[in-house]
C-alpha cells in the first residue's frame, strides 16, 4: 500500500437538485481532484468510489444537508464517514473570488479542514422527521385556510347589499356554511359568478378544516407517544412539542447543551456592545417556526400560569417592556425544556 492510499481525505460537496459537484483535498490542504455526479444513489456511490482512489475518506463537508444534500448525507453516514453541515460562502468572498460549483465544493472541504464547519447534520430518519413532515403540511393548510376566509369575507364586504345581508355572519363557521349552501343569487353574470366563487371558497375552507383536524390528530398521537415528558409541561401542546422536537432532530448528540438549542431556536442573546455601550441584541437567526413555538408557550403561560404571571409583574416593576419580558421567557423556557427534549430523544434512540 503506497503512502497516497493511506492519507486521510476530506470531501467537499456543492449540492443541487440534479447534480452534485465534489472536491477532494488532503489534510495538507492540497486539491486532489474535482468530480460531478448525478444526484441519485448511483451518483453517490460513484462519488465515494472516486474519492477512495486518492486515499481514505474520513470527513465530508456538504452544503444543504437538509435539502438537496439530504440523500448524500445519509449515504455517507451509512459508510461511517463524519459529515459536517456547511453554510454557503460569505458574500464578500464570492465578490472577491467569484463563484462556481467546484469553488463552492472546495470551500466546503476547506471549512471542514480549518474547523469552521463543526455543525453535525440533523438526521431525518425517525419520529422527529415524521413530526416535521406533518408540521409542514399543517402550516401550509393553516395559511391556505386563512387566505380562503379572508377572500370570502372580502367578496362579501363588496357584494351587493342584499347578498351581504343574506350571507354575512359574524362567526366564521356560520358564514362559511351559509356560503356553501348558496345555489343562486340572481340571473346576472355578476351574481352568478359571485355565487359560484363564494361557494368554491367556502368548500375550500371546509376541506382545509377537515384536513387540519386529521393533521392535528396525527400530531397528538405522535407527541403523546414520543414526547411525553415535553407534553407534561404547562403550555406545551402537540403542535409546539412537534416543532421543538423536529428542530432538535433524531440525533440528540448534535445538541451539546441548552445554549445550542437556544441558538437553533433563535432566542440566544448576541453581544452588540461598542465603546462605552454594553448591550445585547436579539438573535434573528435560527428556526422561526421553533421561535414561534416558544412565543406561543410563553404567551399561554403569561395568561394562565401563576408563576409566570408573578415573574411578569416583577420584571415589569423593574422597568422591562412586554417585548423584553417575552424574550427573557423564551430563553428560560428553552432552559426548562432542554433536558425533557433530550430525555424524549434518548428514548426514541433506544427504541430504534
Amino acid at each position: 500500500m503506497n503512502v497516497e492510499s493511506q492519507q486521510a481525505l476530506i470531501l467537499g460537496v456543492d449540492t443541487h437538485l440534479d447534480i452534485h459537484v465534489g472536491v477532494v483535498i488532503n489534510e495538507l490542504g492540497q486539491l486532489l481532484g474535482t468530480r460531478s455526479v448525478s444526484a441519485n444513489a448511483a451518483g453517490y456511490a460513484e462519488l465515494l468510489s472516486w474519492s477512495s482512489l486518492f486515499g481514505t475518506l474520513t470527513r465530508a463537508g456538504v452544503e444543504g444537508t437538509g435539502t438537496y444534500g439530504a440523500g448524500l448525507c445519509r449515504f455517507l453516514i451509512d459508510y461511517e464517514i463524519t459529515v459536517f453541515e456547511v453554510n454557503r460562502p460569505d458574500r464578500s468572498n464570492r465578490r472577491q473570488k467569484g463563484k462556481s460549483d467546484p469553488t463552492d465544493a472546495e470551500n466546503a472541504a476547506r471549512s471542514v479542514l480549518s474547523g469552521v464547519a463543526t455543525a453535525i447534520p440533523k438526521q431525518q430518519s425517525g419520529a422527529c422527521e415524521a413530526m416535521r413532515i406533518v408540521s409542514v403540511a399543517r402550516r401550509s393548510a393553516v395559511k391556505a385556510k386563512t387566505q380562503a376566509i379572508n377572500q370570502l369575507r372580502a367578496l362579501l364586504v363588496s357584494a351587493p347589499q342584499e347578498v351581504r345581508e343574506k350571507l354575512w355572519r359574524a362567526k366564521t363557521n356560520e358564514c362559511v356554511k351559509a356560503c356553501a349552501r348558496v345555489r343562486s343569487l340572481g340571473d346576472s353574470a355578476l351574481l352568478q359568478t359571485l355565487a359560484s366563487t363564494l361557494k368554491a371558497l367556502a368548500k375550500r375552507w371546509l376541506t382545509l378544516a377537515t384536513e387540519l383536524e386529521q393533521l392535528d390528530k396525527q400530531l397528538e398521537a405522535l407527541t403523546q407517544k414520543h414526547a411525553q415528558n415535553l407534553r407534561s409541561r404547562f403550555g406545551v401542546g402537540p403542535h409546539t412539542a412537534a416543532v421543538l422536537l423536529s428542530v432538535a432532530g433524531d440525533n440528540p448528540e448534535r445538541l451539546t447543551n441548552e445554549a445550542a438549542l437556544a441558538a437553533l431556536c433563535g432566542v440566544n442573546p448576541l453581544p452588540a456592545s461598542s465603546g462605552k455601550t454594553i448591550r445585547h441584541r436579539l438573535n434573528r437567526g435560527g428556526s422561526r417556526a421553533a421561535n414561534n413555538a416558544l412565543w406561543t408557550i410563553a404567551m399561554v403561560r403569561m395568561r394562565s400560569d401563576p408563576r409566570t404571571r408573578a415573574y411578569v409583574d416583577r420584571r415589569t416593576a423593574e422597568g422591562l417592556t412586554s417585548k423584553e419580558i417575552h424574550r427573557c421567557l423564551k430563553r428560560y423556557i428553552v432552559r426548562e425544556l432542554f433536558p425533557l427534549i433530550m430525555e424524549d430523544l434518548g428514548k426514541l434512540r433506544e427504541a430504534v
